[in-house]
C-alpha cells in the first residue's frame, strides 16, 4: 500500500510539473505573438468633421488599437486645429495613429508637411507613420501610357527617349520584349523622385500606401509599408501571397485594407465576408489590418458605410482572434517565382504588362501555374520575383513560373 501511495504522489508531481511547463510555454508563445509582434487593427476614417471622427472612435475604441485619419481628399487636410483635435482624441483613447493629408502639390504641401512633422513630434511612438499617395502600382498598370507618351513628352521623365525607342523597335519586330528592366527602373524613379515622399523620408517618417498590384515594386520604390487592397471580388489569397512575398524577401512590414465591393450603396461587403477577410489577413501574418470607411452617404448612419453588423464582426475578430491566438499561416513554406521585373497585376490573361505591353509569351503559363499553386497551398504560398538581390532560402520549395505543374 505504501508503494502504491508513493507511486501516486510521484505521478501527481509529474503531472503538475508537466502542466506548469505547458502553461509557461503557452504563455510565452502567446506573449511573443501579441506583445513582441503587435497587430494593428482599426478603421481608415474618411469623414470631413471632428465630430464624425469622435463618434467613430467612441464606437470602436474597445476593440481596435489603430486609427487612420484619411483626410487626403477632403477639407480636413489643411486644417491643423481639426487634425490635432482628432489625433488628440484618438491617442487619448489609447489608439495608435496613421495620418493621410494627401500628396504633394505646390500650393499646400509645405503646410501639410508641417502638420505631419508636428504630429510626429507630439505623439511619439503612437504616431506610426504617414499614408502617402495612393495606388501607385495600380495607376502604372491601368493608365494608357502609350497614348500619354504621344502627347506628354515628360510622362516618362528621363526615361522618355528609351521607352519610345523600345516601343518603336517592338512594333517593327512584332515580337515581345526580352525583359522589363527599363520599365522597373522607370517605376522606381517615379516613386523615388516624388518630392512629397522624399520630404517624408528626410523627416524619418514611415510611409504607408495601399495598392492592388505591384507590391514588390512599390517597396523597391521606397515605401516602408504596403497595404494590400481586399475587395472587388478579387482573390484574397492571391493578394495576401503577393504582398507577403514582397515584404518577406525585402524585410518590410505589410498589411491589408478592406475596401469596396460595389460602386454603389452599400459599397462594402457583408459583415460575415469581411470577418473572413480579417481572419485571413491575420492568419497570413499581416501587421496592419484596416477597413476603408467612405463615403458618409446615409444621413441616418453617423458611422459612414459601416453598419452595426460590421462593428459586431470587428469586435468578434478582436476578442476571439487578435487577442486570443497566434496566426496560423504567417510563414509560407513555398513560393512561386515570377520573372525578374515582370510588372503584371496578375488579374487575367488580357492585361498589359507595366501598362505598356500586351500580354507576352509568359502570361498564360504564369496564370496557369499561379491558379494551381493557390488551389494547392492557399495561404501557404508566397509570390516573389527572380531577383538575385533577394535570397529565397527561407522557403522549403520554389516553383518557377515556367515549370510544368501537374
Amino acid at each position: 500500500m505504501k508503494q502504491i501511495h508513493l507511486f501516486s504522489i510521484i505521478l501527481i508531481l509529474v503531472l503538475l510539473i508537466s502542466s506548469t511547463v505547458l502553461l509557461v510555454f503557452y504563455t510565452q508563445s502567446s506573449n511573443q505573438t501579441i506583445v513582441k509582434e503587435p497587430v494593428y487593427f482599426g478603421i481608415a476614417f474618411c469623414g470631413e468633421t471632428v465630430e464624425q471622427a469622435k463618434i467613430l472612435i467612441d464606437k470602436t475604441k474597445t476593440y481596435t488599437n489603430l486609427f487612420i485619419l484619411n483626410a487626403g481628399q477632403n477639407r480636413l487636410c489643411t486644417n491643423q486645429t481639426a487634425v490635432m483635435e482628432i489625433l488628440d482624441y484618438a491617442t487619448d483613447a489609447d489608439l495608435d495613429i496613421i495620418v493621410n493629408l494627401g500628396s504633394h502639390n505646390r500650393e499646400t504641401w509645405q503646410q501639410r508637411l508641417k502638420i505631419l512633422n508636428e504630429a510626429k513630434d507630439a505623439y511619439g511612438t503612437k504616431f506610426l507613420g504617414v499614408y502617402y499617395d495612393d495606388e501607385p502600382g495600380g495607376m502604372m498598370i491601368d493608365w494608357n501610357w502609350e497614348e500619354e507618351l504621344k502627347t506628354n513628352n515628360h510622362a516618362f521623365g528621363t526615361f522618355t527617349a528609351q521607352i519610345r525607342e523600345k516601343l518603336q523597335s517592338i512594333k517593327e519586330s512584332n515580337d515581345f520584349p526580352d525583359n522589363y528592366s527599363l520599365e522597373a527602373q522607370w517605376f522606381s524613379w517615379i516613386l523615388q523622385a516624388n518630392p512629397g515622399h522624399t520630404n517624408l523620408k528626410a523627416s524619418n517618417i514611415t510611409t504607408f500606401t495601399s495598392d492592388y498590384t505591384l507590391y514588390w515594386f512599390n517597396y523597391l520604390g521606397g515605401y516602408s509599408v504596403m497595404l494590400a487592397q481586399l475587395g472587388w471580388n478579387n482573390s484574397v489569397n492571391q493578394h495576401l501571397s503577393m504582398v507577403r512575398g514582397a515584404a518577406n524577401l525585402q524585410d518590410k512590414d505589410w498589411g491589408t485594407i478592406i475596401t469596396w465591393k460595389y460602386r454603389e450603396p452599400p459599397y462594402i461587403d457583408s459583415a460575415d465576408n469581411i470577418y473572413d477577410q480579417l481572419v485571413a489577413s491575420y492568419d497570413a501574418g499581416a501587421k496592419y489590418i484596416t477597413i476603408f470607411n467612405w463615403p458618409y452617404y446615409d444621413p441616418d448612419n453617423p458611422y459612414g458605410i459601416l453598419t452595426q453588423e460590421h462593428f459586431e464582426a470587428m469586435e468578434r475578430f478582436w476578442n476571439q482572434v487578435v487577442t486570443k491566438r497566434a496566426p496560423t499561416s504567417a510563414q509560407a513554406q513555398v513560393a512561386l517565382v515570377l520573372p525578374k521585373d515582370y510588372g503584371a497585376a496578375l488579374r487575367d490573361n488580357d492585361e498589359k504588362i507595366w501598362g505598356i505591353w500586351q500580354p507576352d509569351d509568359k502570361t498564360a503559363l504564369i496564370h496557369e501555374n499561379l491558379d494551381k499553386l493557390l488551389a494547392e497551398y492557399g495561404l501557404g504560398l508566397d509570390i516573389v520575383y527572380d531577383d538575385p538581390a533577394y535570397s529565397k532560402e527561407c522557403y522549403n520549395k520554389l516553383y518557377y513560373w515556367n515549370q510544368t505543374l501537374p
